[in-house]
């Protein structure tokens, strides 16, 4: 049996009212919102996020990573190195990238489905940013998210892996050259047209491997950025079975490209009971198909899940001014506070802390038992020189111990909230918080830690760990 063992989907808090849109540019109302990733969130720090999701309900850690996204942080570099160090993997995990287009999603999970083996398990994470030019309509529907699927063979799979099917079709749908803000789109009815044929041929051959009839099929989901290809695919599966289509997710947040499948994959199996099948259609440069079933073992795994889709979708902060929003993603000039801009990032002392950067790795004494942040050789309690055990933190929770909001230090959106943490079992550190309101931040304010971007200079991404209150996402 070879499929799914676990999975995790991380929705960013923000979400920006379409109608905010229309009203800016005085066009007509638009109903709904779109998912917006926060200033200091990439499709690196998001890829985190849902891999620890999918990590914390998995009995295994993954032997491979495969990152997919068609909003790279950088070219020429790694980006998977960034989520294999956020997640604490161990070195001897291969971390590699699947970049470009939003097929690139597709590409990891089958990646990773191949590399699968009795012992060994594989973990495929789609993370995307979408934007698009003020007033089109890749700005307004599409959605900022990420998903991870940890892939595996034996009895612990949930979802078990019939069928599959692909057709590979050359046309210009969309397109964007490399430094372009938003994409090129052709005309829908020709797309529409185009992607006809690669569906049906792909749903054909994944059916027959699987041994079933679409009429079997309990929930469709079809993915891609084509809207009406999307739509008349939706409705030729749904109309054997009078049945809707199984994807909640896009409605509610917009499209999340690349990473749109596995999120509205992640809130199927949400709710999906075991023994129930699933289609799911990947619509790019062709057709993908994928057939699941559903296994016994889901039941089990419902009691570790955390952090439904539909909870994050719900736990949400509405309010995003528009102008913020265009800030954020640069295309709207902001004075920025008068301080100096921080230096770049230096690699070698970012490479000696690798663990303690990317992993937050502290130590703990293992003569006195009190907790370094940062790690240290040496006690600051008892004196011990090199007696420390390192003790990852990324998912210990902590208290405000006081705090201060700071309008003049450095920031892509001021004002920064510095606190000091009291982390749980001992250990005291000063970090930023974030996707906080100001004036509701208090000492005793519960807070976890999130993989963030601190700021980037000279084309460098300074990436490290903030805190933010407990139960953002848990309503």
């Amino acid at each position: 049996m070879r499929g799914i063992v676990a999975y995790g989907g991380y929705v960013p808090r923000f979400r920006l009212q379409r109608a905010a849109i229309a009203a800016a540019l005085g066009a007509a109302p638009i109903k709904g919102a779109r998912s917006v990733a926060s200033y200091d969130e990439d499709t690196t720090t998001m890829a985190v996020e849902a891999g620890r999701r999918a990590i914390a309900t998995s009995s295994e850690l993954p032997s491979t990573l495969y990152f997919a996204t068609a909003a790279p942080a950088y070219l020429d570099k790694s980006n998977a190195s960034a989520v294999h160090g956020g997640l604490g993997l161990d070195p001897h995990v291969g971390a590699y990238d699947v970049l470009g287009g939003v097929r690139s999603g597709v590409a990891a999970v089958r990646a990773a489905l191949d590399a699968a083996t009795i012992d060994d398990v594989a973990m495929a994470v789609l993370s995307d940013i979408r934007t698009g030019l003020p007033g089109s309509s890749d700005e307004s529907q599409s959605a900022d998210g990420a998903a991870a699927l940890i892939l595996g063979r034996g009895p612990g799979v949930i979802a078990e892996l019939l069928g599959r099917g692909c057709s590979t079709t050359e046309f210009l749908d969309r397109w964007r050259a490399p430094g372009e803000l938003a994409s090129h789109l052709w005309e829908e009815r020709f797309v529409e047209q185009a992607y006809a044929a690669p569906a049906s041929s792909a749903v054909a051959d994944a059916l027959k491997m699987a041994g079933v009839d679409v009429s079997d099929i309990d929930h469709v989901i079809v993915s891609g950025l084509p809207t009406r290809a999307v739509r008349r695919v939706t409705t030729k599966l749904g109309a054997s079975r009078h049945a809707i289509a199984a994807d909640q997710v896009t409605g509610a947040i917009g499209n999340a490209g690349t990473a749109q499948s596995g999120l509205a994959l992640a809130g199927v199996l949400d709710t999906a009971d075991p023994g129930q099948l699933i289609l799911q259609v990947t619509l790019a440069d062709g057709a993908d198909v994928l057939v699941w079933r559903t296994t016994d073992a889901l039941a089990t795994f419902a009691a570790r899940r955390q952090q439904l889709i539909s909870e994050q979708i719900n736990a949400a902060n509405c309010d995003l001014p528009y102008t913020k929003f265009l800030t954020w993603r640069g295309m709207l000039g902001q004075e920025p506070p008068r301080r100096p801009d921080p230096d770049r990032p230096a690699a070698p002392p970012s490479w000696r802390r690798e663990a303690w950067k990317f992993g937050f790795v502290a130590s703990r004494c293992s003569e006195c038992g009190a907790r370094q942040l940062p790690p240290a050789r040496v006690c600051l309690e008892c004196g011990c020189v090199d007696q420390m055990v390192p003790e990852r933190l990324a998912d210990t929770r902590g208290t405000i111990a006081t705090f201060t909001v700071d309008h003049l230090s450095y920031t892509p959106s001021p004002p920064i909230v510095a606190s000091v943490v009291d982390f749980d079992g001992g250990g005291r550190f000063p970090c930023e918080l974030t996707d906080v309101d100001p004036a509701q931040v208090h000492v005793g304010t519960r807070v976890e830690m999130t993989f963030r971007r601190l700021y980037t200079a000279g084309g460098i991404h300074n990436y490290f760990w903030k805190a933010r209150p407990v139960g953002i996402e848990e309503g």
